[in-house]
């Protein structure tokens, strides 16, 4: 794989991180060719891009559920002043791990930055942006260097929009027009663009993650206490996630 823009990379975060929404590394090296490489551990599911793609918008309870995982692993790599700054749906994947299901675990690092100010995260005459325009942060698509983990909250913020509605916050017909909206656009609330009843408490938090400025926005652990506050991740429990994994990837969940 590739090493970060700031001189960190993938091996850094996997070493220090404890969570078990870090994927495992278990080696790494070069190769003959000269091409860095490491070797991760085996999962079994999809992420939430196919997810969603295949099998339409999650019940809120499960979105909490999975938004909770997510905060976790974000909120401690943000404590080491680590920022991913690439969350989107398709870098989020859940997976069966052992006796468990809908286990989370957060993929490629490959642009985790230190919490310095990142001068090649801008938008420099080719269009050369770190990020994805479905989801990528009002500052980053400005072309801020000084990111933070609210980066990776607004990120946060589009997947759950994506989950809840399946559909990206902002539809434009290039990247550069993607960008601009997630700039000046106000974003609809997801429950008036699906037509959808979504709690209000899970909206606020949605509505709170996409704030334009990154001061409005919660941290990860403030979104990750929200969620709990609001109880309904638990509504989504483990007999709840085997029904769904039952009914709609049944070849994972054979013995």
């Amino acid at each position: 794989h590739r090493f970060g823009p700031a001189g960190f990379d993938e091996r850094d975060l996997a070493g220090d991180a404890g969570h078990e929404e870090a994927v495992t590394l278990y080696d790494f090296g070069v190769s003959e060719q000269g091409a860095f490489y490491y070797v991760m551990e085996l999962l079994h599911g999809m992420d939430i891009q196919r997810a969603v793609e295949e099998f339409g918008p999650m019940p809120p309870a499960r979105v909490a559920a999975l938004l909770v995982q997510a905060c976790r692993s974000l909120a401690e790599a943000h404590a080491s002043n680590l920022v991913h700054r690439d969350i989107k749906p398709a870098n989020l994947f859940i997976c069966k791990l052992g006796l468990e299901v809908d286990v989370l675990k957060v993929l490629d690092f490959g642009m985790v930055s230190g919490g310095k100010s990142v001068e090649d995260t801008r938008l420099s005459a080719a269009d050369e942006i770190y990020g994805t325009p479905e989801c990528i942060s009002p500052e980053a698509a400005s072309g801020a260097g000084n990111l933070d983990g609210r980066a990776d909250v607004y990120g946060l913020g589009c997947v759950g929009y994506w989950m809840l509605t399946g559909q990206v916050v902002f539809d434009a017909p290039s990247g550069m027009a993607m960008l601009i909206k997630h700039i000046q656009e106000a974003p609809v609330r997801p429950s008036q663009r699906a037509g959808l009843d979504i709690p209000a408490d899970l909206e606020e938090l949605v509505m709170l993650c996409l704030a334009k400025e990154r001061d409005n926005r919660p941290t990860a652990l403030e979104l990750l206490d929200g969620l709990h506050a609001s109880r309904l991740h638990e509504a989504w429990d483990d007999r709840e996630a085997r029904a769904w994994w039952r009914e709609h990837l049944p070849q994972i969940m054979e013995p």
